[in-house]
């Protein structure tokens, strides 16, 4: 009984308090800056709508990257918590498949399944899906954004588009687990990966980027993923770990909103190169 007044006291201290206090006066000052650059740029004519991309672009590219790297070293797990994160440290798409199998295998099923490697990330293929999102004709291999899980970027990632749309599409990133890891429970797997669908191109809410926007229902892609690879032949098995994480409500690196019910199927593809290398002899 004792002890609840000192929690309480704790809880609501002076410092914490100034802390937030300050916190939400520099986050009015940011706002109120940027409606003084807005304003005054309007009154130039052509050369303040100039000034005001170049505003936008050291902003959004350079000034609220670095600025979240700072902040996300200091608050940010440096351990596996189920999300990854983006190149500028904030937590990205939740990790809502896990898979058993050589990289063979996985570009075996995968193909089979019928999808699509995207290309790496490149001045070229950047310019690309820039002009094919504008004329909206098809990329089929357009790039995805760098995700990172272990400290390293995804091994490559897949997609499939909507519609010739290249603003809509099915994508999944994969990494490679650690040698020896084992997922938080006590499972071995060989892959972790993300599922997600890409619903419209937008602006991020945390950085002002440009940048596709995900649809919040992750769950549905992660069954998709999940229908389309057992759907790719008998050699593909599939086990839930239900209620792998706690259900939850979040938001991803571009501050799209994802909800998840925590459960996390892990997919056998062992044997599907071999498989695929024994029906192409076959068929030869």
């Amino acid at each position: 009984m004792e002890s609840f007044p000192s929690q309480k006291r704790r809880r609501f201290s002076v410092t914490t308090f100034l802390d937030e206090f300050f916190f939400i006066v520099a986050g009015v000052a940011a706002v109120w800056l940027g409606w003084l650059l807005l304003s005054d740029s309007l009154r130039f004519g052509w050369f303040g709508i100039l000034y005001f991309f170049v505003f936008w672009v050291v902003l959004a590219y350079l000034t609220l990257p670095r600025l979240h790297r700072i902040l996300t070293n200091i608050y940010v797990p440096d351990y596996f918590i189920g999300r990854t994160r983006t190149s500028d440290g904030l937590l990205g798409d939740p990790v809502n498949l896990a898979l058993r199998g050589t990289e063979a295998d996985l570009h075996a099923t995968l193909a089979r399944a019928g999808w699509t490697r995207a290309d790496d990330v490149t001045l070229r293929s950047s310019l690309r899906i820039v002009t094919s999102t504008v004329s909206r004709s098809s990329y089929p291999e357009a790039p995805v954004s760098p995700l990172f899980l272990f400290g390293r970027m995804q091994s490559f990632a897949y997609q499939q588009e909507v519609a010739g749309n290249p603003a809509k599409r099915h994508h999944v990133r994969f990494w490679r687990t650690p040698d020896g890891w084992l997922l938080p429970g006590g499972a071995l797997v060989d892959w972790l990966a993300a599922g997600t669908f890409d619903r419209a191109v937008g602006f991020s809410l945390f950085t002002l980027q440009i940048t596709h926007r995900i649809d919040a229902n992750i769950d549905v892609e992660r069954d998709f993923v999940v229908q389309s690879l057992t759907a790719a032949g008998p050699h593909v098995s599939v086990e839930h770990l239900r209620d792998f994480s706690t259900g939850y409500h979040s938001r991803n690196g571009g501050g799209d909103s994802v909800h998840t019910d925590g459960d996390l199927p892990i997919i056998e593809v062992a044997a599907a190169a071999t498989e695929a290398i024994e029906g192409a002899t076959h068929h030869g």
